[in-house]
């Protein structure tokens, strides 16, 4: 296994939680669509928790994953085909690629940062760094 320089370590372990962060705000902003709806106040808040779900989720995976890596990218990329199967269909197919592609990228990411946890956390890196 290739060893890592202390600059690549440091970016394996914050790519894939700052995109995270990056992505749940991204999907966050689509729950604004319920101020334009004209509803009470009690439906537009029960429409934005609801719209809010999603966010939660990716949150949370974002919690779990950043203490068990490998459980993240399992959740990310479960995330990715859930949004799939559940609409396959129903949008275009630019809408998967952008929602489906980050969690795809995520997954990847947690997965390789687990893969070098050791080498990353104990500071074992390679000769160049």
């Amino acid at each position: 296994m290739r060893e890592l320089t202390r600059r690549s370590a440091s970016t394996l372990f914050w790519a894939p939680r700052i995109l995270c962060i990056v992505f749940a705000g991204f999907i966050a902003v689509f729950a604004l669509d319920v101020f334009g709806e004209g509803y009470s106040f009690w439906e537009t808040a029960l429409a934005l928790l609801m719209h809010m779900i999603p966010t939660a989720l990716v949150l949370l995976v974002l919690l779990v994953a950043w203490r068990w890596e490998w459980i993240g990218g399992v959740l990310c990329g479960g995330l990715g085909v859930f949004y799939i199967g559940a609409f396959w269909g129903r949008f275009p197919l630019s809408v998967y690629v952008t929602i489906v592609g980050p969690l795809f990228v995520m997954a990847a990411l947690f997965l390789l940062n687990w893969q070098y946890k050791t080498e990353i956390r104990t500071g074992r890196l390679g000769p160049s760094a």
